[in-house]
């Protein structure tokens, strides 16, 4: 029986690390410190988002046409994807997610976005 990821302790929150692999066929068993790769981290909700986003060949557009989200939150939840799998500066990604959360909610037009995003730039 196929149980669901566990990646962080239910306990204190903490990363786990697998300590054991067994073969259902031979029986053998590994024990050792094994580390999750960059896509076990991920949560159930983004490795969905990624698999349609692969399936859509990386297309924002047609990602939130097949998932009935707007643009903005295509493109967080795909800033989400990037933080999880530690490929963006902290603050760079914490600023575009802010920006995009505020176009969402109405808060900034997305030319004023893009203007914020083009002073940030040359900061």
């Amino acid at each position: 029986m196929k149980k669901n990821r566990l990646t962080h302790c239910p306990v204190c929150g903490g990363e786990l690390i697998i300590s054991e692999f067994k073969c259902p066929e031979c029986d053998v068993t590994i024990r050792g410190s094994f580390y999750l790769d960059d896509f076990a981290k991920l949560s159930d909700e983004q490795l969905y988002f990624l698999k349609i986003f692969i399936k859509n060949r990386g297309n924002l557009s047609d990602v939130q046409k097949e998932i009935g989200i707007s643009y903005p939150t295509a493109k967080a939840r795909l800033e989400g994807v990037v933080r999880a799998m530690g490929f963006a500066e902290e603050n760079t990604k914490i600023d575009t997610l802010k920006i995009l959360e505020k176009i969402e909610s109405g808060e900034l037009t997305p030319e004023e976005a893009k203007e914020i995003l083009r002073r940030k730039k040359g900061e």
